[in-house]
């Protein structure tokens, strides 16, 4: 069985850490919240004795304009050599045209093929003092707390496509969508191990009745579950019903596993229980059979890994767009970024009590009305990206 996408600990858990840390800033907003992510980084590194190191990529549409790839080989390599690599957004009208022979987004698919980045992390957690945020009714939002794992290297998105000409006149588009067992297998092992370390329940979206890769999907699903994780309980949903109940019943979710392209529309999608796609965070992580990685043990807190094993790459990056409309304004929401940040230190540097901090202050700074402009009720302060970034880097270094 291979190992599974899980946290891991230290041998010694007060030894200071040294890290190299890939900073790909990408376009729009993604220089502004990247630049506050590192910054917190560099209070961790300060309160802990900790040295990260942070080399600095291209990617995206800018590296188009600088390379004429979205992915040059030098930022592949960077990478592939780097403790773990942190992402802020790439896209923008610029690329957007018909004659584009490479566009941003290729880059990004390219890098997590190439990283071999198969399952895709993303928490949604509906705070308190955010849902007014929310287009939900309050009472709706209450213990919402869910993790999805999207299957990232697979499916449409990566399947062959093109255009050809019709005999009588215009064109045919087509984009495959094609699933291993191998690629179900091993996201569907990640999902049982998150959820058995969580309250034990999951539910795999897919459109069986209609889909033959879904069939397929569901029929590994529930082997691997079976089989492997027979104390987690098994539900499979269709992803249209799936994309209701996740607006009329949240809370009663705790763990989804689906394909890429329907786990890249629910995500964006749960964002609204938190309030702002500004504010979710992603870890993008891949494990092989030898990694060395042990399989979670549940009895242990959060669900840490048993022994000590080593680093584990993985990219990380909020689930936001470069949003060009407001790129360059100072306004955009860092902390998606910035619990991005929580993430690495927790999955690749296994430092958990540092990931523990930077998201209580997260929460902490919330709660006390640190909310840039989407956020920000009328008459309140909105707080500018560089001053969200300051205020937690502040209380990370005063936190008793």
């Amino acid at each position: 069985m291979s190992a599974a996408v899980v946290p891991h600990r230290r041998s010694r858990p007060d030894e200071p850490r040294t890290a190299r840390i890939t900073v790909l800033p990408g376009d729009g907003v993604g220089p502004e919240v990247t630049a506050e992510a590192v910054k917190v980084m560099g209070a961790v590194a300060a309160r802990w004795g900790h040295e990260f190191h942070f080399d600095e990529g291209l990617i995206g549409g800018c590296a188009i304009d600088a390379t004429g790839s979205s992915l040059p080989e030098t930022t592949l390599e960077l990478c592939r050599y780097a403790d773990a690599v942190l992402l802020g957004a790439v896209g923008g009208p610029r690329w957007d045209g018909a004659s584009q022979t490479d566009r941003p987004e290729r880059g990004l698919l390219a890098l997590r093929k190439g990283l071999g980045v198969y399952a895709n992390l993303r928490p949604v957690v509906a705070r308190q003092r955010l849902v007014g945020a929310s287009p939900l009714r309050a009472e709706l939002l209450r213990d919402v707390d869910v993790m999805v794992v999207r299957e990232l290297t697979g499916g449409i998105y990566f399947g062959e496509k093109g255009r050809e000409p019709m005999s009588g006149g215009g064109e045919r588009a087509f984009d495959v969508c094609g699933y291993t067992t191998g690629e179900i297998e091993r996201v569907a092992r990640v999902a049982g191990e998150i959820a058995r370390a969580r309250r034990r329940r999951l539910t795999s979206v897919d459109k069986a009745n209609v889909l033959e890769t879904s069939r397929l999907w569901r029929s590994v699903v529930s082997r691997v579950i079976a089989e492997e994780f027979p104390d987690v309980a098994l539900e499979h949903m269709l992803v249209d019903s799936c994309a209701m109940h996740l607006i009329r019943r949240p809370a009663d979710f705790d763990v989804i596993v689906t394909e890429n392209m329907f786990g890249d529309i629910l995500t964006d999608e749960a964002s609204m229980l938190a309030g702002s796609m500004g504010l979710l965070p992603s870890a993008s992580l891949g494990v092989g059979a030898d990694d060395g990685v042990d399989a979670i043990d549940p009895t242990e807190p959060e669900g840490v890994a048993r022994g000590s094993a080593p680093s584990r790459m993985g990219l990380y990056e909020p689930i936001h767009g470069s949003a060009p409309d407001i790129a360059g304004k100072g306004i955009a929401n860092p902390i998606g970024a910035i619990l991005s940040v929580a993430m690495l230190l927790r999955y690749s540097l296994g430092l958990e009590k540092e990931a523990r901090l930077v998201e209580s202050v997260v929460d902490a700074a919330l709660d006390d009305g640190v909310l840039t402009a989407e956020l920000a009720s009328r008459g309140q302060r909105a707080w500018l990206t560089t001053e969200v970034g300051d205020e937690i880097a502040r209380k990370i270094a005063s936190a008793p």
